[in-house]
C-alpha cells in the first residue's frame, strides 16, 4: 500500500436502499481524500464484510432490516472499537439523535441536508471530533448521564488522559506527554466521552474536578 492510499479516509456504507448508497458513494468519491471501501444493505452483510474492508468510518442508516442501526452500532463498537460511526438518517427528532449517541455513534447527519454536512462530518469525526446537530448536546447529556458517569470505571490510562485534557492540553500535547500516538490519544478521549456520556471538554473538565482527578478547582461563583 503506498502512502497516498494510507492517507485516504476509508469509508464503509450501510443502508438498505441501493439508490441512497449510490448517491452517497458518488458524493464521497468526488473528495480526493476519501475512499469508499465497501457497502452493505443489512447487519449480517455489514458484519461479514467490515472486518476485511478495514474502514476508518462507517456511515450507517438507522432503519435496517434485521438488527436496527442502534443495535448494529453497539455491536460494531464491541467488535471493531477503532471504527468511527456516523449516522445518516431521515429521522430528525431528538429521541433518535440521543439514542444513537448512546449506542456509540460519533456523529449524526440528516439525509435531507446538504452533502457538505456529511463531508464535514466525515472529516471532523476522522480527526477525533464528534458531529451532532446543533443544540443537541444538552439532550444527549441529560437523562442517565449522572448514573452512567458515577458507575463508569476508568482505566489508569483514561484517567491520565482525562487529567491532562482537564488541564487544557490538546490531543497532540496529551500524546507527547504520555509518549503515545495522537490517534491513540484521540481514541482514549472518544472512549471517555462515550463511557461518561460527556461530549465536551468543559464537561470532562468538570467531571475531573468533581472526582479529584486534576489539581484544578471549580471556579468560585
Amino acid at each position: 500500500m503506498n502512502k497516498k492510499s494510507r492517507d485516504l479516509i476509508k469509508i464503509f456504507l450501510v443502508d438498505d436502499h441501493p439508490v441512497v448508497r449510490e448517491g452517497v458513494r458518488a458524493c464521497l468519491a468526488r473528495q480526493t481524500d476519501f475512499s469508499v471501501v465497501g457497502e452493505a444493505a443489512d447487519d449480517k452483510e455489514a458484519l461479514r464484510k467490515l472486518r476485511k474492508a478495514g474502514p476508518d468510518i462507517v456511515i450507517l442508516d438507522i432503519s435496517l432490516p434485521g438488527l436496527d442501526g442502534g443495535e448494529l452500532a453497539r455491536r460494531l463498537r464491541q467488535t471493531l472499537p477503532g471504527v468511527k460511526i456516523i449516522v445518516f438518517s431521515i429521522h430528525a427528532s431528538q429521541e433518535y439523535v440521543v439514542r444513537m449517541a448512546r449506542c456509540g455513534a460519533h456523529g449524526y447527519v440528516m439525509k435531507d441536508g446538504p452533502s457538505a454536512k456529511l463531508i464535514e462530518a466525515v472529516r471532523q469525526v476522522h480527526a477525533g471530533g464528534l458531529y451532532f446537530p446543533p443544540g443537541m448536546s444538552d439532550a444527549i447529556l441529560a437523562p442517565g448521564t449522572v448514573e452512567t458517569a458515577q458507575s463508569a470505571v476508568l482505566t489508569p490510562r483514561e484517567t491520565e488522559v482525562l487529567s491532562l485534557l482537564a488541564e487544557g492540553l490538546a490531543n497532540k500535547e496529551v500524546a507527547r506527554k504520555l509518549g503515545i500516538s495522537v490517534r491513540t490519544a484521540e481514541t482514549h478521549r472518544e472512549h471517555l466521552s462515550h463511557k461518561l456520556n460527556i461530549l465536551t471538554v468543559s464537561g470532562l473538565t468538570k467531571y475531573a474536578i468533581q472526582h479529584g482527578l486534576t489539581s484544578l478547582r471549580t471556579p468560585s461563583a
